[in-house]
């Protein structure tokens, strides 16, 4: 029973510890993806989505605020003012989607978000970690030498250094600011989406895709050129 406690106080300070790292780091993160998610694809002048479904997020956000959505023309005069009213249409979003059971996809794409950008947070204290377990182990196998992989000790401490380097690893390739930009691009897709459901008063539509940002090939490029000249 004192083992369990134990362990659930451990689990919950690490949790804590983990969400701090994790705020810590978000300011950094929102500005290297210039600006929350959810208030850039707002804009007019992204291309995430298309004109008429912008148009209906834009609409849905005017009806709950009760003032008009910025135009491409105010936006493009005062780009400020036009992102801290999509702020306020994604903090609307937020505050009446909480319920879990109504909008269980949302839930989770939060999760998926909070946990790659807490595990980011982690990330270098979490090599730093790894490297002093390594550092111990190597040292009491230079006290031991030769190795005994028959001996108990020795396999587990074997052990222990091979998951410890797979865990850096693991930070190393896969926990990635690309990795908490996708997910914090979902959550905000989701998001928006909500505009749309029926628990909001909103009218249910199948939503466009994202708009491919490929680039135009020569030959497009050159019949473009040609008839607009």
């Amino acid at each position: 029973m004192i083992a369990g406690t134990a362990l659930t106080v451990l689990f919950a300070a690490f949790a804590d510890v983990a969400r701090r790292r994790g705020k810590a780091i978000e300011p950094k993160l929102i500005e290297r993806m210039g600006g929350l998610p959810t208030t850039t694809t707002l804009r007019h002048r992204d291309d995430t989505y298309d004109d008429d479904t912008k148009s209906g997020f834009h609409a849905f956000i005017a009806s709950k605020l009760g003032k008009p959505a910025p135009t491409a023309s105010d936006e493009a005069a005062d780009p400020a003012a036009a992102d801290k009213y999509y702020a306020r249409g994604a903090t609307w979003l937020r505050e009446n989607t909480r319920d879990t059971k109504k909008f269980d996809i949302l839930l989770n794409e939060n999760i998926s978000y909070g946990f790659r950008r807490n595990l980011l947070g982690l990330k270098l204290p979490g090599f730093f970690l790894n490297a002093v377990i390594v550092a111990i182990c190597l040292a009491i196998f230079w006290h031991r030498w030769p190795v005994d992989l028959s001996n108990t000790f020795d396999a587990k401490l074997l052990a222990v250094v091979v998951i410890a380097v797979l865990h850096a690893i693991y930070l190393a390739l896969f926990v990635t600011e690309a990795g908490a930009f996708e997910a914090a691009r979902t959550y905000a897709r989701q998001l928006l989406l909500c505009t749309q459901s029926p628990h909001l008063g909103g009218t249910p539509k199948p939503p466009s895709s994202p708009r491919s940002r490929k680039p135009k090939s020569a030959s497009q490029q050159g019949s473009t050129e040609k008839a607009s000249s």
